[in-house]
Formats: structure tokens, C-alpha cells, sequence
């Protein structure tokens, strides 16, 4: 594991692993080179999208979920994120407490849960990546039908994910189902559980259509199964990869399909960041109107 620590809050006992989630842990230590020279001299985690920065709205859905607080796990050349979260004006401050920690070398993500374990405290927790946004409106309640799956299957893990088109699949990691869905999964709605998680596989071997979707729920357990996970072929040690392990072990992971108005918007590339920052300028309360119009006007100028 790498990084550095710091002063977490103390740890609450013997909570049980199937309790209320109130920690939370954003990922953040990318270094976002596939959107250079964006990306440059500021994460991509601080790249605006509407009026606030992506980490913005990771956050305002986690604070209105109700989690206590957010560790926040970033990189070098970050300090623009905890710049942003410092004391302004408009702060909600009776929002989470927020913390910092830095994974100086970035070694995958497993590597950079890892580095939560002491702030975790044997509690489960949610885990955020930084630079995906889950719906346009934070309300939504993908979060809260994670716990409610999480506490009722007793998992182990819980995750978000979504359906993707068909030539999309080859781009994510995909969940194989335990019991065969309808559709591949297409327009599954209710939880369920897997039997194994598949690495951007080709369509003709793909388990369903359904992928992991930049949300999860860890119980303190996964901290062993990262510990006995070996690093893939680029040396990065992979989240996927544990939960794999936990699998194979007779650990529970069940998915949470995400609902309409709760699609992910990641800014992983420049194509999804246009078409974020786009979808959620047209969403404007205030300037919307205005933007489609815009937006419609621009069309007929500029034909396919």
C-alpha cells in the first residue's frame, strides 16, 4: 500500500458489518492524463461541470445520502481539491467532515481503498470514484437502495451498475449475474446478487450488459482480500480483482441496477466530459432554457 496518513475520527467499536453506512471515501488520485492539456496544471476531479466542479457534486450526493464524513484520497498536484472544500463562504457546514489523505504513487484502485482502512474502523463504507457524477439530480436514491441491499442480502460488497450498449461492453468491468437475467439485464430494476465479475470482455462472452458503475459499498472485510490480491499485469492492484478473490471465497456481492435519472456522467475522456457538461448545462434550473436553445439553434447551423 502506498501513501501517506493522517488524524482520522476514533474508531466506533464493534459496529456491527451490516450497519448504517456513515463513511465515505472518494477516490481521487488519478492523474487524468487522457485529458491533457485540460488536465495539466488541475485534476480532473476540479473540471467544471454546470457551476461546480465534479468533486462538487460527488460530494453533494454523499452529504445528502447522510454520511457522517469523506475521506477524500488524492494524489500529486491535488491541492486544488482541498482548496475548494476549505472553509468558503457558501459551505454547507453542517455537512460531512472531510479528510485527506495521498496516495503518492498511483498503484490501482484496490491500492488507494486500502490506504482508508484506519479511517474505515471496521465500519462498511461507501467508496465514490471522483470524477463520476451518478444522475443529474443528487436526490436521486441510488445510494440508499445500495445500503438497503447491502443490509438485507447481508453482502459483503454492494455495487452500482448500469446497463451499457452493446458496444460499449468491452469498455467495463461486467457483472455475471448468479441467476440468469431477462434482456441481459437490460431494464433490471431490482438488486441481485453474482457469481463473478468479467474485465471488459467481448460482447459474445459478455454475463449481461451490466456495468460496475463508479459506486460501492465495502464491508471492512474487503481490506484482507486486498491484502491477498496480486497486482495485475501493469503492477496496479485492482479493485476488481479483490472482489474476485472474495467471490471465489463465498463472499457475497450484490448489484444495484441504476434507475433512470441515475445514469453515470464520467469525465474519464474528452467525449464523456462534453457530453456531461452539456447535460447538465441543458439541466440548469435558471440558464437551461436558454442553453437547449442555444444548443438547438447551433444544430441547424452545424448538419451531421
Amino acid at each position: 500500500m502506498s501513501g501517506t496518513q493522517t488524524a482520522f475520527p476514533g474508531r466506533s467499536g464493534e459496529s456491527p458489518r451490516w450497519s448504517r453506512v456513515r463513511k465515505s471515501v472518494i477516490l481521487a488520485a488519478g492523474r487524468g492524463t487522457r485529458l491533457r492539456p485540460a488536465t495539466k496544471a488541475q485534476p480532473k476531479e476540479m473540471l467544471p461541470v454546470g457551476r461546480q466542479p465534479v468533486i462538487g457534486h460527488v460530494r453533494d450526493e454523499l452529504a445528502l445520502f447522510g454520511v457522517d464524513s469523506i475521506l477524500i484520497v488524492t494524489g500529486r498536484d491535488k491541492r486544488a481539491i482541498e482548496d475548494h472544500f476549505d472553509g468558503t463562504d457558501d459551505e454547507d457546514t453542517n455537512g460531512p467532515r472531510i479528510f485527506y489523505v495521498r496516495q503518492s504513487v498511483p498503484k490501482g484502485t484496490a491500492d488507494a481503498i486500502a490506504i482508508a482502512e484506519d479511517y474505515a474502523g471496521g465500519e462498511p463504507f461507501i467508496v465514490a470514484l471522483g470524477d463520476t457524477i451518478m444522475g443529474v439530480d443528487p436526490r436521486e436514491d441510488l445510494l440508499h437502495r445500495m445500503e438497503r441491499a447491502f443490509i438485507d442480502t447481508r453482502a459483503d460488497v454492494a455495487i452500482a451498475v448500469q446497463a451499457v450498449p452493446p458496444d460499449a461492453v468491452s469498455r467495463y468491468g461486467i457483472v455475471a449475474p448468479k441467476v440468469p437475467l431477462p434482456n441481459d439485464g437490460v431494464g433490471t430494476v431490482e438488486p441481485f446478487v453474482v457469481s463473478d465479475l468479467v474485465e471488459k470482455p467481448p460482447l459474445e462472452e459478455a454475463p449481461s450488459r451490466l456495468a460496475i458503475a463508479a459506486r460501492y459499498i465495502f464491508s471492512p472485510v474487503i481490506f484482507d482480500y486486498i491484502r491477498r490480491t496480486p497486482p495485475a499485469a501493469n503492477g496496479e492492484l485492482q479493485s476488481t480483482d479483490a472482489m474476485r478473490l472474495l467471490l471465489r471465497e463465498g463472499g457475497t456481492v450484490c448489484c444495484v441496477p441504476a434507475r433512470p435519472g441515475q445514469e453515470r456522467h464520467d469525465v474519464g475522456n474528452f467525449e464523456n466530459y462534453y457530453e456531461a457538461f452539456i447535460t447538465f448545462a441543458m439541466g440548469d434550473e435558471e440558464l437551461g432554457p436558454r442553453v437547449r436553445r442555444l444548443v438547438s439553434e447551433r444544430l441547424r447551423e452545424w448538419p451531421d
